[in-house]
């Protein structure tokens, strides 16, 4: 949906229609807890933290400044809501859950292939590796790879200058390659010594 049509259906949503504001929920809410979970690496707070922000975001349409994206007003709501809930948990990265949600509703009575081992392997290291960043860098690095938000977005979400995000990044990056090959690593040691 363009900015022109995701602007007519704010409008209609506003005024009390229950059609468009599911379609401004269908829209976004895959994106937005696909973030949450990666940020948070609990489905559980992913899922309150997304009903909690189109709650909000329904109950305040008519706050919208149409100058800004519709998805960054979505996110920055979403993002203040997990701050609080992480006033009240502390985040846990199960690899296993965020991988279950991703894989939702796949089932092969044979097991699992080399192939899905392979990447559920590569998925628990990224995680664990992700999981070692500080709590800006992972957002930066999620906004960017998960959502492929621009730098001059993340920068204006973040209220960050985009050489400050860029920074960031370049750090993230350098940082998780260290933490994946360490992550790796230590599983392949861990066969070894069971062999």
């Amino acid at each position: 949906m363009n900015r022109l049509e995701e602007q007519r259906v704010i409008e209609l949503a506003a005024q009390g229609d229950r059609a468009a504001a599911d379609c401004l929920i269908r829209t976004h809410q895959a994106s937005l807890y696909s973030y949450m979970v990666r940020l948070s690496g609990r489905p559980d707070i992913a899922e309150d933290i997304v009903q909690d922000a189109f709650v909000r975001i329904l109950m305040n349409l008519n706050r919208f400044d149409p100058r800004f994206r519709f998805s960054t007003w979505l996110f920055t709501i979403a993002k203040r809501l997990y701050m609080n809930a992480m006033q009240k948990h502390r985040p846990v990265y199960d690899s296993e859950v965020v991988g279950s949600a991703a894989g939702a509703g796949r089932s092969d009575p044979s097991g699992p292939s080399i192939a899905e081992e392979e990447r559920s392997h590569a998925r628990e290291c990224l995680d664990a590796a992700l999981a070692g960043l500080n709590e800006e860098q992972r957002q930066i690095m999620l906004l960017f790879h998960q959502q492929e938000w621009p730098i001059s977005q993340i920068a204006a979400y973040m209220s960050m200058p985009e050489g400050t995000i860029k920074s960031h990044l370049h750090r993230g990056r350098k940082k998780m390659r260290r933490l994946y090959e360490e992550v790796e690593q230590g599983v392949g040691s861990e066969i070894e010594a069971e062999l």
